[in-house]
């Protein structure tokens, strides 16, 4: 079987395919279709961003296709970077260069918060649409843990080095990669939705 994941982000790619790979499901990312052009993300909640672009891209390259839409959400800032966790600082820079300009923005706007107001969790909403675009399975999963008061540790992306897990004294980046995926929101989202697409087989 073989599925597009609706991403250009290597590291995305690779929780996936961790997941996915062992059952026999090849994952092919939007690296073969450049030419395919981004839809416009412009739903208010997760589930909505990656229902735009499962049905988009499924149709456009004709493919199963999944998508995913996720973020960070701080309860004492109303949710907030949400589904604007991936420009919550803007757009400029490269990849590497945005995730440090939103994780520098989201250490100003919880430094003079204590740390039992700092709990946040990343979301992941899944989506899988078949070539007609028809929406066959959603997930959703989360990964609960509270904002640090600086970056910590080197294994991950985006806001991975400011989510601490108080259970483990570790930030979601100074996890190994088998233990993220074993706990993280994508992980979680991807095992809810691999039970679904085996029972499309």
């Amino acid at each position: 079987m073989k599925i597009l994941f609706a991403t250009s982000n290597p590291h995305k790619v690779d929780e996936v395919r961790a997941i996915l790979s062992p059952r026999s499901i090849e994952v092919v990312d939007l690296a073969s279709w450049p030419e395919v052009p981004e839809p416009v993300e412009d739903a208010d909640t997760f589930e909505g961003n990656a229902r735009i672009k499962a049905v988009a891209y499924a149709r456009a390259i004709g493919m199963r296709c999944l998508a995913e839409d996720s973020g960070l959400e701080v309860d004492a800032l109303g949710g907030e970077p949400g589904v604007h966790s991936a420009r919550y600082a803007g757009n400029q820079g490269t990849r590497t260069e945005r995730d440090r300009a939103n994780n520098l923005k989201l250490l100003a706007r919880v430094a003079s918060m204590s740390t039992d107001q700092r709990m946040a969790r990343f979301v992941c909403a899944m989506c899988l649409a078949e070539p007609d675009g028809t929406i066959v399975a959603e997930a959703r999963g989360t990964y609960e843990g509270q904002i640090t008061s600086e970056p910590r540790g080197g294994n991950g992306f985006g806001y991975d080095p400011l989510l601490f897990l108080p259970d483990v004294g570790k930030t979601s980046a100074e996890l190994s990669s088998e233990e993220k995926n074993a706990r993280s929101h994508r992980g979680a989202a991807m095992r809810s939705m691999l039970e679904k697409i085996l029972d499309r087989r």
